[in-house]
């Protein structure tokens, strides 16, 4: 009996761009337009007999009437439809995911002698420095051998305690990581001794702290940004007090197209404060353009581990439609695809810029879609002293550093020729779902550069009136190059520099 074969998903895309125009085969046009449940498909032989062959598409969801549409086919099905329709591309549905810094875990459990009893298990306890409380949902990961992820690891349950199987009543540990949902700077300790019993402190969010984003940037005018609106592709935003939401569109498949608040992770509501806040410490926080009008452009779905090609091309497309001027997209992957590259030309003919995340790789070469040479690729910036002592950013500081010493490019930032400009992403403070929350990676870098691109647009109406084409687009990016200014880190690590406002 034949196995019957698996169907895979596809974005179902024109020969060029999202959609067809005027130069293209009408045959291509009426074919797109006509593709729902299934496709009737003429299919001639070589002797020339003409036959019709029964095509089932299934169609998923559609972008345009005319253009991209997200279909499931079998292997054959789509052969078929390849041959049957040369004017269009079938490009394999690939996910991206947040570009947050990563966090060590372990790999490999501790080897326990035989002697020894391997239930036994070092409990630790973690505190607030400020009142001495406990602090639940404490990630917490303890090394004895960090190069190879060895250790143990757990969460604090509601009395601050977590319990290490380390196999021994005292365990000498490399690096010991603590992070914190929210409120708190998240840890790190260095050969130390574990025992039972052993208490750590960590440090509570102080929303007038000096982070990395206010050493550079300080405290944005309440006017900053006005006239720009800003589109933020991410996880969606939440509706915190210091954010003034403008509306959005959740782009996921399946999903309500009216709920684009926060998926439950805060990826996006972090980067959102980072462009716009509107709070003012210490009771709230403040963005790099707070006068901006924000949008949310929802791609991951609630629970789903990454935001598809598709839903992206979606959500640029939207962006596109309601008139954002920059886009930020704080999320990344492998190699760029045909759907999410031809959604970023399409933004920059519509006169729209993405300003994107370059990964957090350990200084691997830019991942997609920062790579795409239409976008504006993003690495994130360190200094020494923006972070409070035995935080966890301390472990990112890494040769080589700029004409100002304490100035670096974070170690897990990726790096390459594609990088056009750096800003800070190791050790920022912003908004977070019921809070505030430290967050590292070239997720934060990327909307710095947003906030700043807005604050400098604004001063340029000359740029933000002319038509919505290539034009616009291409002077947008050039006012923002020619503000930037190299911090001597070279080129392949920051760009053009760091954008001064």
């Amino acid at each position: 009996m034949a196995t019957k074969a698996k169907v895979q998903q596809f974005v179902l895309l024109p020969s060029q761009g999202i959609q067809t125009g005027a130069t293209a085969n009408p045959e291509t046009t009426a074919f797109l337009r006509s593709l729902h449940t299934v496709a009737t498909i003429s299919e001639r032989p070589a002797a020339g007999e003409e036959r019709t062959l029964q095509l089932k598409v299934r169609v998923l969801d559609s972008v345009r009437d005319n253009g991209a549409k997200l279909v499931e086919l079998s292997p054959q099905e789509a052969l078929a439809l390849r041959a049957a329709q040369p004017g269009v591309r079938l490009v394999p549905v690939v996910y991206y995911s947040p570009a947050l810094a990563p966090r060590p875990t372990v790999v490999s459990r501790v080897k326990v002698a035989a002697t020894r009893a391997a239930s036994t298990r070092i409990v630790v306890k973690i505190l607030s420095a400020k009142d001495g409380t406990a602090i639940a949902n404490v990630t917490v990961a303890a090394f004895t051998d960090f190069a190879n992820r060895v250790g143990a690891g757990g969460t604090t349950n509601s009395k601050g305690e977590v319990s290490l199987a380390l196999g021994a009543s005292s365990r000498k540990i490399e690096r010991l990581y603590m992070y914190a949902q929210k409120s708190f700077w998240n840890g790190l300790r260095k050969n130390i001794t574990l025992t039972s019993g052993r208490t750590f402190s960590l440090l509570p969010i102080d929303l007038t702290f000096v982070d990395c984003l206010r050493f550079f940037y300080g405290t944005a005018p309440d006017e900053a940004g006005r006239g720009v609106t800003v589109g933020v592709v991410d996880t969606g935003i939440a509706a915190e007090p210091d954010l003034q939401i403008d509306g959005g569109f959740n782009a996921v498949t399946s999903e309500d197209p009216t709920d684009f608040g926060d998926n439950g992770e805060g990826h996006g509501t972090h980067v959102a404060g980072i462009i716009a806040a509107r709070g003012t410490p210490p009771t709230g926080i403040r963005g790099l353009a707070p006068a901006v009008t924000l949008r949310s452009y929802r791609v991951f779905g609630k629970g789903a581990e990454g935001a598809s090609n598709f839903d992206i091309l979606k959500a640029l497309d939207r962006a596109v439609q309601d008139g954002c001027d920059l886009v930020n997209m704080s999320l990344g992957g492998g190699e760029l695809d045909d759907a999410t590259h031809e959604a970023i030309m399409h933004a920059r003919a519509n006169g729209t810029v993405v300003i994107a995340a370059a990964g957090n790789d350990d200084r691997n070469p830019v991942s997609a879609p920062a790579s795409d040479p239409l976008a504006i690729a993003v690495s994130a910036l360190g200094r020494k002293g923006t972070v409070p002592p035995n935080s966890v950013e301390m472990g990112d500081v890494r040769s080589p550093f700029g004409t100002d010493k304490k100035n670096y490019v974070a170690a897990f930032s990726n790096v390459g020729p594609e990088i056009d400009l750096t800003a800070p992403g190791d050790g920022i403070i912003s908004t977070f779902p019921g809070g505030f929350a430290v967050l590292d990676g070239t997720s934060m870098a990327c909307p710095a550069v947003t906030g700043a691109a807005a604050r400098l647009l604004a001063t340029r109406p000359e740029i933000l009136n002319l038509s919505r084409d290539q034009t616009r687009s291409d002077e947008m990016v050039k006012a923002l190059f020619q503000q930037a200014k190299a911090l001597g880190l070279g080129p392949t690590f920051e760009g053009q520099g760091l954008v001064q406002i």
